[in-house]
């Protein structure tokens, strides 16, 4: 009953377009009540959006089975952000009508805003925890999650605008490589630090001053 509300859904949007299709429309060409459309989709908006729920779930599950202790948290979210680009890629065809649509619709893209920006928090708030106690954590989480939603857009639309032709993993790897690239690394791995190079120089008392600084002149090998 759900694919077929959504197929009545999406063939009526376009051929009335979104504004001039109702629910009443919809139940209409799928031939159920409009009470069997409330139990799937609490509103018209969500018809667009059926999946998003799930996929936000598993995200959140994605990110809670990972090892605190062994993975790179950046790298982590990456992946979890690889979730909503199998979303997409399993039925091409509704993703680019629905990208088409929501280009045209003001209101869909209000709400496509108000989806990634809970995805953003998600991850920000696994990266909060994975960063706490250490000085701008919070910072440095908030944007690395931005950073990560900015780059699987990116690629994600760029698959899109291809109208789902292209390869859309490789599309989204090469943008979120980006943010590994820039913010990647185990939380709490030493800092290689280049040794440093001490230098002792012993001298006579009395000696001129002239002549120590010669000799530490002589020990840096300066001449």
């Amino acid at each position: 009953m759900r694919d077929a509300l959504l197929g009545a859904a999406f063939q009526l949007f376009l051929e009335r377009g979104y504004e001039g299709t109702t629910v009443d429309d919809i139940v209409a060409l799928a031939g159920v009540g409009r009470r069997s459309f409330f139990r799937y989709f609490p509103s018209k908006e969500d018809v667009v959006f059926p999946d998003h729920e799930r996929c936000l779930a598993d995200m959140k599950a994605f990110l809670d089975e990972g090892d605190d202790t062994a993975d790179d948290p950046v790298r982590r979210v990456c992946d979890a952000a690889r979730l909503v680009l199998r979303m997409y890629a399993e039925n091409p065809t509704f993703s680019v009508q629905r990208y088409r649509l929501t280009k045209k619709v003001p209101g869909l893209r209000a709400y496509e805003l108000s989806v990634v920006w809970r995805y953003e928090r998600a991850l920000a708030e696994y990266l909060r925890g994975r960063s706490a106690g250490r000085p701008g954590g919070t910072l440095h989480a908030d944007v690395v999650a931005a950073a990560v939603v900015a780059a699987h857009n990116n690629g994600l639309r760029s698959w899109l605008r291809s109208d789902g032709k292209g390869d859309a993993e490789a599309a989204v790897d090469q943008a979120l490589g980006y943010v590994q690239e820039t913010f990647g690394g185990s939380p709490g791995a030493a800092v290689a630090e280049a040794p440093e190079d001490v230098v002792v120089v012993v001298s006579r008392r009395g000696a001129p001053l002239w002549r120590v600084v010669q000799e530490i002149e002589s020990a840096f090998g300066r001449d």
